[in-house]
């Protein structure tokens, strides 16, 4: 059964489990190809802190999970305010067309044909000015994949859109982030952790250049997409 049909299912019969169906929901979202080009974001952010503390790593990890909630929380609140139709925006064309040239542009910067610059702060690589720099890159990337998610996004939206509670609305998105947030969880800890590993080479670089051409590829979707919507 499709995953938007299996929480329009559930969600209508009781809010309490809309919590943990959000979770779950988030979390199967975390696994498609479209998330992918989220990966080497986080990984590139920690790694270029030298980090090699798996708690630090952790910790950068966790802020950057709370800047997408904060993103996804937002758009529970707006939904819950304005309505179920706040839910269609994101298979607009603007949004579509948008997603894919930001997809398309961090494809390119791993493909080295540009250097697309992580925020790093004045270049402090400890303290607070790291976990701003991470909270502030989940805040983006949760904007990159709100449409990448549009099935299980679009139908939590419009069900807290239909329920008109704001603070439900807020905290259901806030799972479903969460939700998301387990594999970048994981990803970035253990990014701390290869740090400190002998440099891959050549291995390194291929891996690199593959998510690069797997972006460039999400990124023409979502630009084919945009045009199905004009």
């Amino acid at each position: 059964m499709d995953l938007s049909v299996l929480l329009q299912n559930n969600l209508q019969n009781t809010s309490f489990l809309a919590y943990p169906i959000a979770f779950l929901g988030g979390f199967f979202v975390s696994l498609t190809p479209c998330i992918y080009p989220l990966i080497p974001i986080i990984i590139s952010y920690i790694g270029s802190r030298g980090e090699k503390s798996r708690l630090k790593a952790f910790l950068l990890s966790l802020f950057y999970v709370l800047g997408m909630a904060v993103t996804y929380s937002a758009l529970g609140a707006a939904a819950a305010l304005t309505g179920s139709i706040f839910g269609q925006i994101q298979n607009t064309f603007w949004a579509n067309f948008i997603v894919g040239n930001i997809i398309l542009l961090f494809g390119l910067s791993q493909l080295d044909v540009f250097q697309l610059p992580l925020p790093n702060f004045g270049g402090v690589q400890t303290g607070r000015k790291d976990y701003l720099g991470a909270f502030l890159l989940g805040l983006g990337s949760g904007l990159v994949a709100a449409p990448c998610s549009a099935a299980v996004l679009g139908t939590l939206l419009v069900y807290v859109g239909n329920a008109r509670n704001l603070i439900f609305g807020i905290t259901v998105l806030f799972a479903y982030s969460l939700g998301m947030g387990v594999l970048f969880l994981f990803l970035g800890t253990f990014t701390g952790f290869l740090t400190s590993l002998p440099k891959a080479g050549i291995w390194g670089e291929r891996i690199k250049k593959a998510f690069g051409w797997l972006m460039l590829a999400v990124g023409e979707y979502f630009l084919i997409m945009a045009g199905k919507n004009l």
